[in-house]
């Protein structure tokens, strides 16, 4: 099992000297992957409270915000040399498809091949709708996007008719790296989302989760690969615990976890310090 690490890189705190220093020393350890969110806006007032904390508030610092994932990437890409960039996760029924497919075609080029494409419907109906797109219809519209995005990584030239998205004959260039396309990794807990993943992945990604829960999920996804003829064989198998120790580290790895996602958590210099220490160890573990 491989060990990397989900980082919510926020302003005021993310400098570009704390990340590029973060990035080396993880690299340096032995970390595998790095992964971050997205949210492009914030709102005091929300429907739906975000799934991540106790008070359903995204915890962000007075006056600042998370920094853009395809920016951040491209910005590492260029300071690092093995350390691979997932998203967890891309919005993507809340986002431009086209520009999609290019910005994540070009960090493939400009890094060597070393993305992994996050992807969910989302949770904050305030934030899609602000991108323009409806609530209701998100899930339909992830699917169609990611049919238009996997032609835009594999076809020369391309045409697209689908229910949200149309697309006459045109080129994109380059292709990625990673062959047949970036890797495609859906994450979430539903029934849809279970099932998206086994349609449409490479691999499946849960998010704060303990081994109980796992299990669980992992027993819903092998019926719905199953339902499309697939196994988990050549499928990653992504998971950010709830919360991680060495006993915690052997669980998941024995429930076939492929790559233990860890939340770095703060980003006060000390308590980097402290996390960097604790996940070089289960690096260790896991060699």
């Amino acid at each position: 099992m491989k060990i990397g690490v989900f980082a919510t890189f926020m302003s005021p705190q993310a400098t570009p000297a704390l990340i590029a220093d973060f990035a080396h020393r993880a690299e340096s350890i032995g970390v595998e992957s790095l992964w971050m969110g997205e949210h492009v806006v914030l709102f005091d007032e929300m429907e739906f409270p975000y799934p991540g904390s106790r008070d359903g508030r995204i915890p962000v610092p007075p006056g600042g915000g998370l920094l853009d994932t395809v920016a951040t990437f491209g910005f590492l890409a260029a300071a690092t040399k093995t350390l691979r960039f997932g998203t967890g996760i891309t919005l993507l029924p809340q986002r431009n498809p086209i520009y999609t497919a290019k910005e994540f075609t070009t960090l493939d080029w400009l890094s060597n091949g070393r993305i992994d494409f996050g992807v969910g419907v989302g949770w904050c109906k305030e934030e899609v709708i602000a991108c323009g797109y409806a609530w209701d219809d998100r899930g339909e519209r992830c699917d169609d996007f990611l049919d238009l995005l996997e032609k835009l990584w594999t076809e020369p030239v391309i045409s697209h008719d689908g229910p949200h998205f149309k697309l006459a004959s045109c080129r994109m260039d380059p292709k990625p790296v990673q062959k047949p396309h970036i890797p495609i990794i859906v994450g979430g807990h539903s029934t849809r989302a279970l099932r998206r993943a086994a349609e449409y992945g490479d691999g499946w990604y849960g998010f704060a989760l303990n081994a109980e829960l796992t299990r669980a999920l992992l027993a819903r996804l092998d019926d719905q690969l199953g339902r499309v003829g697939r196994n988990r064989s050549g499928f990653e198998i992504v998971v950010t615990p709830s919360s991680v120790s060495p006993a915690t580290v052997d669980e998941f790895a024995a429930l076939g976890v492929d790559r233990l996602i860890v939340q770095l958590g703060s980003q006060r210099p000390e308590a980097i310090d402290k996390r960097l220490r604790e996940i070089e160890q289960y690096v260790r573990q896991c060699v």
